[in-house]
């Protein structure tokens, strides 16, 4: 029997051991796909034959007595702005899909597979990454499985709703601005956005260069770090990416928050008149033991950073393509990307700058903790179609406002993991940021949330 909710790294254990084989896991997640896709919409592609061929490989090395790796026999999937050879990177967008086929995989999905998993189909995706409801023109909106009248959550929106709702057990994502962060709140996950040039993104179709991410979801935090280990290391074609050694996290996530300094986000992070956000942060905070509130200085500012940076340089990288196709975007990322066209350069060097210096102040902060909590999103997943959305009081549009929280961490590339609660029927996340390179203990705060009952990637009613 294939459970579908199984944690990865129970399955490769049951792979390993012989008592399951890979091929029964990945037949048993094709059917799995092919049952609920319709109605989820998360995968724009399946590699069904690349899936079966990769685990009778997987099969026939275990009859060999050759070993197997970490990973082995479990389904993942990839946000479609990863290249997957013999289908062309789409990234959400309806122009990208007439491009030639990737030739060669991205790194990421290369090292996913050397760790012995296996690739069942790029997901969809928000297009060109600019987009935080998981709704897509091209290829229909990705629904939340908790809930099909509800928003996944975007960019990342296909990796939320494959991997809450049993279809890929591990899918990787891209964080810009909140892009792995908030469908992990929305649809109840862990999610791992790591420190800007920790993980490389070679061969993936960029957003916005100084500001992209790459990483895991996964739906429980010992799957997570396992992943994220398998994923680390250098690769020279990046240039962002850091010559780090690596720095494995499996083993310290066991530790738990035992020595470790957790504080509350307040001001700009203050959940006042956030109902589900504030009882998200209250008992993460009581079973981490946080009672300290540190004032988070200049996190307005950040955002609006972010938000110069990623419309300037966004902007830039798709210039030509406005130019020849304007009217094959969706209109809501075109008029994006054509305001960004009009932003006065001084505007992104003082952006820059303002980066700069939040940066260091909260670098400042991490003297005297080590975890910070703060919620993920002000509010659980709106219903599809949503435009407006009520926040300290006033209605402002939604789509660019869900990631609130999520951007003024992502101006400054530090670790964060959104773990999930459920204070209802609907999840909603919150974020452990920690400081640079320390993304162990965002996942011994993560596993301690776990450990307690309190964060629960909780099975969708499908």
């Amino acid at each position: 029997m294939i459970d579908p909710f199984a944690p990865a790294h129970v399955t490769a254990e049951r792979v390993r051991s012989g008592e399951i084989a890979a091929i029964e896991v990945t037949e048993a997640t094709l059917s799995r796909i092919a049952a609920l896709n319709p109605a989820l919409r998360a995968f724009t592609d399946v590699t069904a034959d690349r899936a079966r061929a990769a685990a009778r490989e997987i099969d026939r090395k275990r009859r060999a007595g050759g070993a197997l790796g970490p990973l082995a026999g479990v389904p993942f999937a990839a946000k479609n702005l990863f290249d997957i050879a013999g289908l062309p990177t789409r990234a959400g967008s309806k122009i990208n899909r007439e491009r030639a086929p990737a030739a060669r995989d991205a790194v990421l999905i290369e090292r996913l597979e050397a760790a012995g998993a296996v690739l069942v189909g790029g997901l969809n995706m928000g297009e060109y990454a600019y987009d935080f409801t998981g709704e897509n023109a091209h290829d229909g909106d990705c629904r939340n499985p908790h809930d099909l009248a509800r928003m996944s959550g975007g960019s990342s929106s296909g990796s939320g709703a494959a991997t809450a709702a049993g279809l890929a057990p591990v899918s990787l994502g891209s964080d810009t601005n909140g892009s792995i962060r908030v469908p992990s709140s929305f649809c109840g996950l862990f999610g791992l956005k790591p420190t800007y040039g920790r993980l490389p993104r070679t061969r993936s179709f960029p957003f916005c260069d100084s500001l992209d991410h790459l990483g895991p979801i996964a739906r429980n935090v010992r799957d997570l770090a396992l992943a994220y280990d398998c994923l680390q290391g250098h690769d020279a074609h990046d240039p962002a990416c850091a010559p780090r050694a690596v720095s494995l996290t499996s083993p310290e996530i066991a530790k738990g928050v035992t020595g470790l300094r957790v504080a509350i986000a307040g001001g700009y992070f203050d959940t006042a008149g956030m109902p589900e956000a504030a009882a998200a942060v209250a008992s993460v905070a009581s079973a981490l033991g946080a009672r300290e509130i540190v004032d988070i200085r200049g996190a307005l500012e950040a955002r609006a950073a972010a938000f110069l940076i990623t419309n300037g340089e966004s902007t830039a990288f798709h210039l030509e393509r406005l130019r020849a196709r304007a009217m094959d975007f969706d209109p809501d990322t075109r008029d994006r990307f054509l305001a960004g066209a009009f932003v006065p350069a001084v505007w992104l060097v003082r952006a820059q700058r303002v980066r700069r210096w939040f940066h260091d102040e909260m670098l400042k902060l991490f003297d005297s903790c080590d975890v910070i909590i703060a919620p993920a999103t002000p509010c659980v997943a709106p219903k599809g179609g949503e435009r407006v959305l009520h926040f300290r009081g006033a209605d402002i549009p939604l789509r660019p406002n869900i990631g609130v929280f999520t951007q003024p961490i992502s101006c400054i590339g530090f670790p964060v993991v959104a773990a999930p609660t459920f204070g209802g029927d609907m999840p909603i996340g919150v974020q452990l940021i920690a400081a640079p390179w320390r993304e162990d203990l965002c996942l011994r705060a993560a596993f301690t949330l776990e450990e307690s009952g309190v964060s629960d990637a909780r099975a969708p009613a499908l």
